[in-house]
């Protein structure tokens, strides 16, 4: 009895175990992590639909997906006036549009790589959704690159544009034929053109109008229309294939299957036959392009361009020219006030009075008198057991202990100078432990208030001491600088190295080091170009070290040159007006071509430079100059 008892007692217990074993929930097993982009298993219209005049187009894809920064990415050729709606529903892509098709016309929906599954994130790369209005499906393209003018760099943001009316006017008033955007590599490719003769351009849309409409907005164009037909079209246009991969499922199972995948083709990179230059245009119109009041006691006024002998002119109501002091940059386009009275600069808001040279709407000129409330809202100031007095700050370029020959001293403050006090400041020479003192001359700065220039008969290897005692110094807010002293020495000549250029008309550039025992002489020899030209040595950065102009052939030294990399420019100066000149539309005028020597220089005491610089081809510079930019940015 007690053994039949114990034997279903071990039955029901192991009828429970098994029971609970069967209703345990646990995640199948899956197969290899998913990385296939998204596929269409159907569309309303079929991709390639022709005689298509529907209100929208449908896309519906094998998995769940999501949009990302869609209304950046998306874009249609050629563009509607309105632009389309475009939004998921379900596992489908939306796009609905207003506008009326045009007839007989060729659409591309661009969606780049906006489109990625919900899961993984698999983009679906460089998707395109075509149909025609009519009864043939326009299949040409248009492939050139683009560059910025001046230093030849990859714009960002830019669109390339096609109009089949060839009138300079279109491009201003009227939407393009045909649209794509400037790839990360500056290349484009409009495609599904139909044949004919264009005009071809390149923008940076500023207001998104997809046409030229604004000053400010940089821009490219063709001199004469482009030509497009079958013969031309020399890389085919890339068609959807399909192909059969092995891969897993979606969803998690055990069982390897076999799934459709429709075939984007990576992004052909081509130069093309089309090259732009991307180029701002020299302002035309006056008018005033702002006005700040960022200090309390500083207001300034930026007019558009140079007024030359227009007058630009500055008043308070009510105030007289002694409560303010005005400063006028080189060029005159910006005004600097500094208000001297505290009375006035103590209130949040002041009434000012501006009166500059201005261009109306018909393009007619004169003088345009504004009344600009200009205000300042004093931050409040932290609790502090005791206020110190201000100190006035004077900044010098001999800090670093030495200076180059040649080179002057420059003392410089955030605020204007008041007259220094020249018997509180004194230049010494250092002859061992003893000190000479030495004349030197003040000169304040003609159009900086905030600059004053010391100069002195400074030798190369000398030793010196600057010295200016407390209240040496002060601005016209009656603050003052404590006292310095600051020890400091001309350098070497020898210890620079000294860049020479020989120009001459020949067949490349060449260059060598000469003296290696005391300078780097770098030697260039420009050849197969004729015309004045500007030679510009920049650092890696590219920033402006120096620069030659020559009308002829011959030689131009760059002395006292830290060792280093550095970059050779050629400005082709077609206009010999001494200075590179941006591009004008409505005159048909390019910007001026420049180039690039293909490499950095490492200028380096010792080392010997050889190399050749065909200067033939005009807005040249390499990828890698551009990589490295990019890299130190």
């Amino acid at each position: 009895m007690n053994r039949r008892i114990l034997s279903r007692f071990f039955l029901i217990a192991a009828l429970f175990i098994l029971i609970g074993a069967c209703a345990k929930i646990s995640s199948p097993s899956g197969g290899l992590r998913d990385k296939l982009p998204p596929v269409v298993i159907k569309s309303i219209p079929v991709n390639g639909a022709k005689n298509y005049m529907g209100k929208s187009l449908a896309i519906t894809f094998d998995e769940y997906v999501v949009l990302d920064n869609i209304n950046e990415k998306f874009m249609v050729s050629p563009p509607m006036k309105k632009k389309p709606k475009v939004f998921i529903k379900g596992k489908s892509v939306i796009a609905e549009f207003e506008d009326e098709l045009k007839d007989s016309t060729t659409y591309t929906f661009y969606f780049q790589d906006a489109i990625k599954d919900l899961n993984e994130g698999n983009i679906l790369e460089n998707f395109q959704f075509v149909f025609s209005t009519g009864p043939v499906i326009d299949s040409l393209s248009v492939m050139g690159n683009v560059c910025s003018s001046f230093n030849l760099e990859i714009p960002e943001k830019t669109l390339a544009l096609l109009y089949r009316e060839l009138a300079d006017t279109a491009v201003v008033k009227h939407l393009p034929d045909y649209i794509s955007r400037v790839d990360q590599n500056g290349y484009f490719r409009i495609d599904n053109v139909r044949a004919g003769k264009y005009r071809l351009y390149a923008l940076k849309d500023v207001d998104n109008s997809k046409n030229y409409n604004l000053t400010e907005e940089e821009f490219a164009f063709m001199n004469s229309p482009v030509v497009i037909t079958p013969e031309k079209n020399f890389i085919p246009v890339v068609k959807d294939t399909t192909t059969v991969k092995k891969g897993v499922s979606k969803v998690p199972a055990p069982a390897v299957i076999k799934k459709t995948v429709s075939k984007v083709s990576e992004p052909v990179v081509v130069k093309g036959e089309f090259q732009l230059i991307l180029f701002a245009a020299r302002k035309k119109d006056y008018y005033l392009t702002s006005s700040d009041r960022n200090l309390k006691y500083q207001m300034i006024y930026t007019l558009s361009l140079p007024p030359d002998s227009l007058r630009f002119e500055f008043s308070i109501p009510g105030t007289s020219n002694d409560a303010y002091l005005t400063e006028r940059s080189r060029n005159k386009d910006t005004l600097k006030i500094w208000l001297t009275d505290s009375t006035l600069y103590s209130q949040s808001q002041i009434t000012t009075i501006v009166k500059y040279p201005f261009t109306d709407t018909l393009g007619i000129q004169g003088y345009k008198e504004d009344t600009i409330l200009m205000r300042f809202l004093t931050p409040r100031a932290p609790r502090v057991a005791k206020i110190k007095k201000p100190v006035f700050t004077v900044e010098t370029n001999i800090s670093s202990g030495f200076l180059k020959p040649g080179q002057i001293i420059v003392l410089k403050s955030q605020t204007p100078f008041r007259e220094p006090d020249t018997s509180r400041i004194r230049l010494y020479e250092i002859i061992n432990a003893n000190r000479k003192k030495i004349p030197y001359s003040l000169i304040k700065d003609s159009t900086n208030s905030c600059r004053y220039f010391l100069n002195a008969g400074l030798i190369p290897e000398k030793k010196y001491l600057y010295i200016a005692d407390s209240e040496s110094f002060g601005n016209i807010y009656n603050e003052f600088s404590d006292s310095i002293g600051i020890k400091f020495s001309v350098r070497d000549p020898a210890s620079y190295n000294k860049l020479t250029l020989d120009i001459r008309d020949s067949t490349g550039i060449r260059f060598s080091v000469r003296d290696p025992d005391s300078y780097n002489k770098l030697t260039l020899d420009i050849r197969n170009y004729e015309g004045d030209r500007i030679i510009q040595l920049l650092d890696h950065t590219e920033k402006l070290v120096s620069e030659a102009y020559m009308k002829k052939d011959g030689k131009v030294v760059f002395p006292l040159l830290e060792s280093g990399f550095y970059r050779v420019r050629i400005i082709y100066d077609l206009n010999g007006d001494g200075e590179w000149t941006t591009g004008d539309f409505e005159s048909g005028r390019q910007p001026e071509p420049v180039s690039y020597y293909f490499q950095e220089l490492e200028i380096k005491t010792g080392w010997d430079i050889n190399n050749e610089w065909n200067i033939k081809a005009l807005n040249f510079k390499d990828q890698k100059l551009r990589e490295k930019k990019k890299t130190r940015e």
